[in-house]
This record gives C-alpha cells, sequence and structure tokens, in this order.
C-alpha cells in the first residue's frame, strides 16, 4: 500500500489500510488511522495525527512549523479526525505553544478545496467547507457546518460561527455571528444564511423547524434592523432565550463582544438611503 518511491520514517505508525502514493514524505511522529490515502507528493511531518477514511491529495503538507517567529521548536502538534477531503496543495501548521495549548485541529467530514492555508493553533468543528485559496491566520475557529467562499482572508483570533456563510473574496477581520450571512472589503453581516438554514432543516417548509425560523428572524432584526446598540439588542434578544439555537447565538456574540481575547462581531452593512448613489 506504500508506493516503493515514498520516504516513510520507520518509526511513523500507519495503519495496514493506508495507501501512500509516490514521493509522498512522512515523518517519524506521524500516526495515521484506517484507510486513508495519502496521495503523491504529500509531506506529513512533525507530532501528526490523522484518523480514519480522510483523503490528502498531491501537494498537501500537513504538520509543518507553525510560521511564527515566537516558535522556538517546541512540540507541538496537528490532529485531523475523520473524513476529511483535503485537496491540493493545502497547508496546515501545526501548533505554536501558548497557555491555551499547542493543537492545530481538524475535526471530521471536512472539505478543504485547493490552496487553502490553515495557519497554527486553528479549530475547525465539522462538516465545514473551505473553498479554494482561502487563507486563515494563528488561532482562527471555526464552528461545525460554516461555509467560506473562496479568496477570503480572516484575521487571527477570529471566531466563524456555526452555519455561518462568507462570501467569496471577503475580508474578515472580526468574529462571523452563527446563522449569518456575511461579505464584502471589510467584511458585513448582510442577512441570515437562510440556504445553510434549510439545508439543516430550519425553516418555513413542511417538516422543518419551523419555530427555530421564526424565532432566528426575530433575533435577526432586532440585532440589524432595529438600530439598537449591542448591549440593548443582545438585552431583547434574551427575552427569546430557551431555543438552542437562540441560545447559542447569544452565547457566541456575549463572548465576542465581553471577552478581551475575541475581536468583536461583525456590524451590519450599511443600509442605502432612498435617493444615495450606488
Amino acid at each position: 500500500m506504500i508506493h516503493p518511491t515514498a520516504v516513510v520514517d520507520p518509526r511513523a505508525e500507519l495503519d495496514s489500510t493506508v495507501q501512500v502514493g509516490a514521493f509522498a514524505v512522512i515523518g517519524e511522529h506521524v500516526r495515521i488511522g484506517p484507510n486513508t490515502i495519502v496521495g503523491p507528493h504529500v509531506v506529513i511531518d512533525g507530532w501528526t495525527q490523522i484518523g480514519a477514511d480522510n483523503e490528502i491529495y498531491n501537494g498537501a503538507t500537513i504538520g509543518t512549523p507553525p510560521q511564527d517567529l515566537k516558535y522556538k521548536g517546541e512540540p507541538s502538534c496537528v490532529r485531523i479526525g475523520d473524513g476529511n477531503r483535503i485537496r491540493e496543495f493545502v497547508t496546515i501548521n501545526r501548533g505554536t505553544v501558548t497557555d491555551e495549548g499547542n493543537e492545530t485541529v481538524l475535526g471530521n467530514h471536512n472539505l478543504l478545496m485547493a490552496y487553502v492555508h490553515v495557519g497554527h493553533n486553528c479549530v475547525i468543528g465539522n462538516n465545514v467547507i473551505i473553498t479554494n485559496t482561502v487563507a486563515l491566520a494563528g488561532h482562527i475557529h471555526i464552528e461545525s457546518q460554516a461555509r467560506i467562499g473562496g479568496m477570503v482572508g480572516l484575521h487571527q483570533f477570529v471566531h466563524v460561527g456555526r452555519l455561518a456563510m462568507i462570501g467569496a473574496m471577503a475580508r474578515i477581520d472580526r468574529d462571523v455571528p452563527p446563522f449569518t450571512l456575511v461579505e464584502g472589503h471589510p467584511g458585513r453581516v448582510r442577512g441570515l444564511n437562510w440556504v445553510g438554514l434549510e439545508r439543516a432543516g430550519i425553516s418555513d417548509a413542511a417538516g422543518h423547524d419551523r419555530e427555530s425560523y421564526r424565532l432566528l428572524r426575530q433575533a435577526y432584526k432586532l440585532l440589524y434592523r432595529n438600530g439598537f446598540p449591542l448591549e440593548k439588542a443582545l438585552q431583547e434578544v434574551q427575552s427569546l432565550a430557551g431555543n438552542p439555537y437562540i441560545d447559542h447565538l447569544l452565547t457566541f456574540l456575549q463572548h465576542s463582544a465581553g471577552s478581551p481575547a475575541r475581536r468583536g462581531p461583525t456590524p451590519a452593512a450599511r443600509r442605502r438611503t432612498v435617493g444615495e448613489d450606488s
């Protein structure tokens, strides 16, 4: 299952079902689980753990040192779950050592398209799609089911909420609230991510979660359309608490606005007035 031109350190731990393509290089501290396919010219180094049923396409580089001038060669790692597709020339750096940990983490069933860069200490949840040439700086957290369009740049320490959608070529320098659609340069909230919500079974359609749909619409208006300052808007949204989606949205925004380690939530796009030039 290992191509004769591949270079695999004898101390690496590969399940017997792992396939390794031509000219791949796998370092001594690497562990790879069952049925994972490592394509040609892939480099996997450092303290990297990869689960089962992953597909890693040609030219990807995983577990190389972080691009951080403070890093001095300390042991740090990449942890990758199961069922991920990591396409051509993706780069995933291992963590740098901080008080919060030393890991870069990719969950399960994610798709990272070609030329995506995942910086040190990023945490990506499950069922996330990151489109071509997206660049994630260090310490970014992307919650499950988020979608990121092509050529997006994300500032370090940014958090992207569950079921959020970021439009192509956006510049993201603040937290992206769950369930929202953000685009622009800089990014601004344009609405709820209706397509993502509908695909997740949250809509006004028969058989879907209509109550959560109604509450999210109401919360969005309070947060972004009534002109309230954020603190006042959060107080108003608190009256809708008790629904799991509203509770998650509230917790995300409260932490984003209240923690010195967070960058604050992305504001809404400015609404044009009648007669304003395009």
